[in-house]
């Protein structure tokens, strides 16, 4: 049984899996570097204290942003590999580069267990805990955490070893980042031909356009965002190049390049009026 569960990195999709885990009984505090008087709700169950954080934990997901924050959370400042005596498991649910992820187990010592766990279903699907786990890592060990995944989601898909849940994430999300462009260019060119969104999105959800941001338009928190450094969309740009740091020798990637460049590039779009 995993006990003493400790979320790093309790933002936007970090804090309803805290909520998720706590609802279902499980034993989990959140760590976030923000405030404690920014915790909110969560006042009870977040720290920004990493002693305090780090000193009966065994079970550490990392939902932090990138891979210069999973460096801080694990080796850092935060440096809970060192700082936690009695951490087992660590689980990288972050979506990060399948290179530097593998990398990991060179660097975390041998008697603390790793698995990657990205997910998927956006925020939303964070708090309606209905997220898709891509895991990668050892059968017994994904046995053991089943319970948590369970309290967050409603799917897991088992890749193979450490490591493949991340390539698995990156490429999905290269979809994802696809289809968000073209989705997003299909609108404006919509809006210069005179056609009504809600009526394009209809046909669209029932015809053989149908992808994932034109149906969940209204619920994707960044579907009509622009760029910007701290947003989703620059997540989804990360994403991307975490997919292009992985790409296999001699692989022709001028596709991915114009997809990140593309979401890049995008500017607000106003929801319709009704």
């Amino acid at each position: 049984m995993i006990e003493h569960i400790g979320v790093a990195g309790c933002g936007r999709m970090g804090q309803p899996m805290l909520a998720a885990l706590r609802a279902a009984g499980l034993n989990a505090r959140g760590f976030d570097i923000r405030r404690p008087d920014s915790y909110g709700d969560f006042a009870g169950a977040m720290t920004d204290d990493a002693d305090a954080f780090a000193r009966d934990l065994t079970c550490l997901i990392s939902v932090v942003r990138d891979t210069a924050q999973t460096d801080e959370v694990l080796f850092g400042t935060q440096g809970f590999v060192a700082r936690a005596p009695k951490l087992t498991i660590i689980v990288i649910s972050s979506t990060l580069s399948p290179a530097y992820v593998r990398g990991l187990r060179a660097r975390v010592p041998g008697h603390i267990r790793l698995v990657d766990a990205p997910m998927s279903g956006a925020v939303i699907g964070a708090e309606e805990r209905r997220l898709s786990f891509m895991l990668g890592g050892d059968d017994g060990d994904l046995d053991a955490l089943a319970p948590l995944f369970s309290a967050m989601g409603k799917k897991t898909f088992r890749m193979g070893p450490f490591g493949s849940g991340a390539s698995a994430k990156v490429l999905n999300n290269l979809l994802a980042a696809s289809s968000t462009a073209m989705t997003r260019l299909v609108l404006d060119w919509a809006d210069a031909a005179g056609l009504e969104e809600r009526t394009l999105l209809a046909l669209i959800e029932a015809s053989s356009g149908q992808n994932w941001l034109a149906s969940g338009i209204d619920e994707i928190e960044f579907a009509r965002d622009g760029y910007a450094a701290d947003n989703s969309i620059a997540i989804l740009v990360k994403d991307v190049e975490s997919a292009l740091d992985d790409a296999p020798p001699g692989a022709n990637t001028e596709l991915p390049e114009i997809v990140r460049d593309r979401i890049r590039a995008l500017t607000p779009r106003a929801a319709p009026k009704i």
